[in-house]
C-alpha cells in the first residue's frame, strides 16, 4: 500500500548527527586498506546525507504549502542556519574522496562523473564563509515568504500573484491591461523591500565569492550549480546565437500575431496571447484534469501509466492556489521514502496543463533515479533535469484533446510559440544576473536600467509603455529564480532547445521520439549532458546553427498548426 505524502514522518536531522556520521566516515576512510573498505564507509556517509536531504526537503515542502505554519517556518530557519555547516561536511568529504591514496582503486567502482562533480563541489564552498552563507539563506527564505504573502488588488479583489498572473492570459485585452497594471502597483507598493532584499543578496554573495578568492560571484555561482559540461564562455556564445538566430524570427512571429489580433504593437500584457478569441484554457476542472492525466499516461507507456497511478495514490500533488501558499511551482523528492511531490498553483489557464506535464517529467526522472541512479549524480544538472520536464510537455501533445476540446490545436500553437518566445526572455534573466554580479555596486535604479536595455536587445517586439513601475525595468522582481537560485535560469533555455528537438522528432516518428526520451530520462545524471543529447539524436544547444534549425522547424510547425485552427 502506498504511503500518502501527508503521512510521511518528519524528524529533524541535526547537525550533530551529521558531524557524527562524517567523523565515522573520516575515521574509516583514512584507516581503509582496500577500496572495498573505503567504499563501505562512503556508502554509510551517503546514507546520512540522504537522511539530511530528506528532512530538509520535507520541512521546506510543508513550509511552502503554508508559509504561516510556525513549526515548519522554524524548521526551515534551522536548515538555513545549519545548511552551511552541512556544506562544510560535504566539502571535507570531497577532500577525502579526492585526496585519498586509494582514489585510483576506488574510482574503478564509480562513474567518472562522480569525481568531476566532487572537484566542482570542492570549489563551491569554503568553511570560511559559513556565517555569510547563513545570512544568504535567511535572505532567500525572507524573499520566498515575502512573495508568498504579498497581496495584489485586482478589480476590487485581493489575491496572490500566482492567481493574478492568470489574468494576463484573459481573452479581453482590457482585462489583461488591468492585470498588468495591478502587478505593477503591487510591486511598487513593496519596492523598497524588494530592492533591499536583492541588494543584500548581491552584496553577501559577492562577499562570499571574494572571500573564496574569486573575482566575482559569477564563477562561484557556476560551481554552485554543479556544472561540469559547460562554462561561462559557452553560455555567452549561446546567448549571442539567440540574439542573432532566434530573436529576428520571434520578432517576425510577433509581428504576424499583432496583425492577426488587430493591434498596433505587442504590449507586455499581450505577450501570452497567440490566437483570436478566448484563450485555449482547459475545459476540465482540477479533478477532471487529474483523471484525464491518468488516462493520458496510461496511453503513453506502461512506465508512465504505473508511475502516475502511484503519484495519485500517494496524493503527491498540491495544486490549489490559496493564501499563504508559496506562489511558484516545483517538483521535489524525499529520497528516504523514494517519493516525489509536486506543488503548483492552478489558475484555470493552460498553464495548469503545462504543470501536470512539466512537473511530471521531473518526477518521472526521480522515479528512474530511485530505481537505478547514483546518489551523487542524481537526475543530472539542471540543464538535464529541465529536458526531462520540458520534453514531456511536448510529448503529451497527442493526448491533449480531452483537456482542451476543440481548442486543442490553438493550445498547441500557443504552447509551441510560448516555448520559442521564452528563450529570449530566459537569456535576459541570465545576462541580467551576469551584469549584476559583475557590477555588484550598482544601485537599484542602475539595475532596472540594465534590465530595460536587455529587454530592448532580446525582446524589441514588446512594449511596457504606460504600465507604471513595470516600465521602469522591474519585471525581474517577481522572477523568483533571480533572488533564490542565481544562474539557474539559462538551464531552462538550453533544455527548451532540446525539448524542441524531441517535439520535431515526435512529429515524424512519435514512438521513436518517446523511446529516445525515456532512455534519456532513465540515465539521469549518469552521462554528460551533451552525450545524452547526442544519443537522443538531437543537436546540442551549443552547436552553431542549431537555433537556426530550431527556428526553421518552428516556423513550419506554426504554419501547419494555423491551418488546423478554425
Amino acid at each position: 500500500m502506498v504511503t500518502k505524502v501527508k503521512d510521511l514522518v518528519y524528524k529533524r536531522y541535526t547537525i550533530e548527527e551529521g558531524r557524527l556520521a562524517f567523523s565515522d566516515f573520516e575515521r574509516r576512510a583514512k584507516a581503509a586498506k582496500t577500496a572495498e573498505e573505503f567504499l563501505a564507509a562512503r556508502a554509510d556517509f551517503l546514507t546520512a546525507v540522504r537522511h539530511y536531504q530528506t528532512a530538509a526537503s520535507l520541512s521546506n515542502c510543508r513550509f511552502t504549502l503554508n508559509t504561516k505554519d510556525s513549526f515548519y517556518a522554524g524548521e526551515v530557519e534551522y536548515y538555513d542556519e545549519v545548511g552551511p555547516e552541512f556544506s562544510e561536511l560535504l566539502t571535507k568529504y570531497a577532500d577525502i574522496m579526492l585526496d585519498s591514496p586509494l582514489r585510483a582503486e576506488v574510482a574503478k567502482s564509480l562513474n567518472p562523473l562522480v569525481y568531476k562533480s566532487l572537484e566542482v563541489q570542492r570549489k563551491a564552498f569554503s568553511p570560511d564563509t559559513i556565517e555569510e552563507c547563513k545570512r544568504e539563506n535567511a535572505l532567500v527564505t525572507e524573499y520566498s515568504k515575502f512573495m508568498a504573502e504579498m497581496k495584489f488588488t485586482f478589480d476590487g479583489e485581493e489575491m496572490p500573484l500566482s492567481k493574478l498572473r492568470g489574468y494576463l492570459e484573459h481573452s479581453d485585452r482590457e482585462v489583461r491591461a488591468r492585470a498588468a497594471k495591478a502587478i505593477g502597483e503591487g510591486l511598487r507598493a513593496n519596492a523598497e523591500e524588494l530592492d533591499r532584499i536583492y541588494d543584500d543578496l548581491v552584496k553577501i554573495r559577492t562577499e562570499i565569492a571574494r572571500k573564496m578568492g574569486y573575482r566575482d560571484f559569477v564563477e562561484l555561482g557556476y560551481y554552485r550549480m554543479g556544472r561540469t559540461g559547460y562554462n561561462r564562455e559557452m553560455v555567452e556564445h549561446f546567448r549571442k546565437n539567440v540574439e542573432h538566430d532566434l530573436v529576428p524570427v520571434v520578432a517576425e512571429m510577433k509581428r504576424r500575431i499583432a496583425k492577426k489580433l488587430g493591434i498596433e504593437k505587442i504590449m507586455f500584457y499581450d505577450n501570452d496571447t497567440y490566437t483570436l478569441g478566448a484563450a485555449p484554457d482547459p475545459v476540465l476542472d482540477a479533478d477532471g484534469i487529474f483523471k484525464e492525466a491518468q488516462v493520458m499516461y496510461d496511453r503513453m507507456s506502461p512506465v508512465t501509466s504505473a508511475y502516475m497511478r502511484e503519484m495519485q495514490e500517494a496524493e503527491a500533488f498540491d495544486v490549489e492556489s490559496r493564501d499563504g501558499k508559496w506562489g511558484g511551482g516545483y517538483c521535489t523528492s524525499f529520497d528516504d521514502y523514494k517519493q516525489s511531490f509536486i506543488l503548483a498553483n492552478f489558475n484555470g489557464t493552460s498553464a495548469d496543463i503545462d504543470v501536470i506535464t512539466h512537473e511530471f517529467g521531473h518526477s518521472l526522472a526521480n522515479h528512474f533515479y530511485f530505481e537505478s541512479g547514483d546518489q551523487e549524480l542524481g537526475v543530472g544538472g539542471m540543464e538535464t533535469a529541465e529536458c526531462h520536464s520540458m520534453s514531456m510537455e511536448f510529448l503529451a501533445w497527442p493526448y491533449l484533446d480531452k483537456f482542451f476540446g476543440d481548442k486543442v490545436e490553438a493550445y498547441k500553437l500557443k504552447h509551441m510559440l510560448s516555448a520559442l518566445t521564452f528563450i529570449p526572455y530566459g537569456v535576459i534573466v541570465d545576462e541580467f544576473q551576469h551584469i549584476v554580479y559583475e557590477n555588484p555596486d550598482m544601485t537599484p535604479e542602475e539595475r532596472k536600467a540594465a534590465y530595460r536595455g536587455l529587454e530592448k536587445k532580446y525582446r524589441p517586439y514588446i512594449s511596457y509603455e504606460g504600465i507604471q513601475y513595470l516600465d521602469e525595468g522591474t519585471r525581474w522582481q517577481y522572477q523568483m529564480h533571480i533572488y533564490e537560485s542565481p544562474f539557474y535560469y539559462i538551464d531552462y533555455c538550453l533544455a527548451q532547445t532540446v525539448a524542441f528537438g524531441f517535439l520535431l522528432k515526435s512529429r515524424k516518428d512519435y514512438p521513436a521520439a518517446l523511446a529516445a526520451y525515456l532512455k534519456f530520462v532513465s540515465y539521469g545524471g549518469q552521462k554528460p549532458f551533451e552525450e545524452l543529447v547526442e544519443e537522443a539524436g538531437i543537436a546540442s544547444p551549443f552547436k552553431d546553427g542549431s537555433l537556426r534549425e530550431l527556428a526553421s522547424g518552428a516556423l513550419a510547425l506554426e504554419e501547419e498548426l494555423e491551418s488546423h485552427i478554425k
